[in-house]
């Protein structure tokens, strides 16, 4: 099996194929699993909350091209022509990231434009703690929404599964 889908109603049911043996010839099954909490969902929301507010934001400085988005993308050594498609780009990844079918390939596209920006603060050399993991925690917002309001996250990201597979 090369992909699984993994979509819900309202993001509280997941399916999952599972193959198993039966005889010499293999089936697939679909599991469903329990429903996300409704405290859970709540949480998982107000955490994605918290990360689109801030890269809408972000997109919408760049897309101006306000003053602040200028000189910063100037400073980290990119030239003001680039400012413009750089907000555009944060707000395509944006509105893939807010669908349910296509919020997880919005995570790992932010997780990759996000990545660049730890890059480009090595690069120029800017503090740790402020600048250079900034984006990761961004990232860790993105993820950790989606690990609370999906099921099919927390079935992919299982630490507990990991563990039992060794």
């Amino acid at each position: 099996m090369t992909t699984t889908t993994i979509e819900s109603n309202l993001d509280r049911f997941v399916s999952i194929p599972t193959v198993h043996q039966h005889a010499s010839e293999k089936t697939v099954a679909i599991a469903q699993t329990a429903p996300v909490s409704k405290k859970a969902l709540w949480a998982g929301r107000c955490i994605s909350g918290l990360a689109v507010l801030f890269l809408a934001f972000d997109a919408t400085v760049k897309v101006l091209q306000l003053p602040p988005a200028v000189q910063g993308t100037v400073e980290l050594g990119y030239p003001v022509g680039v400012i413009f498609g750089l907000g555009v780009l944060q707000l395509a990844l944006l509105l893939i990231y807010l669908m349910p079918r296509t919020a997880v390939l919005g995570a790992v596209l932010w997780t990759g434009y996000l990545g660049g920006a730890v890059a480009t603060h090595v690069r120029v050399g800017h503090p740790w703690l402020s600048h250079i993991l900034f984006p990761i925690y961004v990232a860790a917002l993105i993820w950790g929404g989606l690990w609370l309001r999906r099921q099919g996250v927390r079935a992919l990201f299982s630490l507990r599964r990991a563990f039992a597979d060794r």
